[in-house]
């Protein structure tokens, strides 16, 4: 197997310091976990705006932990250790959600997941597909987009009204459908985060944690938006109280 080491070239960057290293590390994390292809090692250093010796020695350490892996060209993108993290993350509520995704998506044959509130985004912790179904919506984990866009993220807003919410987040606006939302119990979106599709949400409510959501997306359904909510809310309730 190819190693970074080997081509490394000529260490010619100056030295930077231990915090920055590590932060120049996740940063590359997260620009792989976004990218929709591998990058070449021109590509991610250039996205870091490093020098590539300082790239190629970020690397070597995340590779060291399997964080990142090389093709036979030489694209880097993200390594099976990232899954073993990723397991991790909310392990109590991930373990509690999972067998209701898998029952919205199957009976409701739309992809079902839990969306977790992160500083100003929303990222997807865990996803499930409907088995039977070819036109699925992808919603795959540790995507992010806005919190104030998309109904995962107006139904975590929903959980507070707009004064809190400044509070908490300023700077990050409160959206009016948050306080729509908050009155009957769901929010909804279209053509909000991604082109041409809809999505239900409900929020769910952590112990000692900020709140998440349960959420389907669709691209079309003929089921009463109502009636879908309902079945969130039935499964939102489950998993709070597994983990109450």
């Amino acid at each position: 197997m190819n190693s970074l080491a080997a081509k490394s070239p000529p260490d010619s960057a100056p030295q930077v310091s231990p915090s920055q290293t590590l932060s120049r590390g996740i940063r590359a994390l997260e620009i792989l976990a976004e990218a929709d292809r591998p990058l070449t090692i021109a590509e991610l250093s250039t996205a870091l705006g490093v020098h590539r010796s300082v790239a190629y020695r970020i690397l070597r350490t995340l590779e060291d932990h399997s964080l990142l892996v090389r093709d036979d060209g030489g694209r880097v993108q993200p390594g099976p250790g990232l899954a073993a993290l990723a397991r991790g993350v909310s392990r109590d509520l991930q373990t509690a959600a999972l067998p209701e995704l898998t029952q919205l998506a199957n009976s409701l044959t739309m992809t079902a997941f839990v969306a977790v509130w992160d500083h100003q985004d929303c990222i997807t912790l865990v996803t499930v597909e409907p088995r039977h179904s070819g036109a699925a919506v992808a919603q795959h984990p540790g995507s992010r987009h806005p919190i104030n866009a998309g109904a995962p993220g107006i139904a975590i807003q929903s959980t507070f009204n707009e004064q809190d919410w400044k509070d908490l987040a300023p700077g990050v606006v409160y959206r009016r459908e948050a306080a729509d939302a908050r009155q009957r119990g769901y929010a909804a979106s279209h053509d909000e985060v991604i082109a041409g599709v809809s999505s239900l949400a409900v929020p769910v409510r952590v112990p000692g944690r900020r709140p998440a959501a349960i959420a389907v997306v669709y691209i079309r359904s003929s089921q009463d938006p109502a009636e879908v909510a309902a079945a969130l809310k039935a499964s939102a309730e489950r998993i709070e109280a597994q983990l109450a």
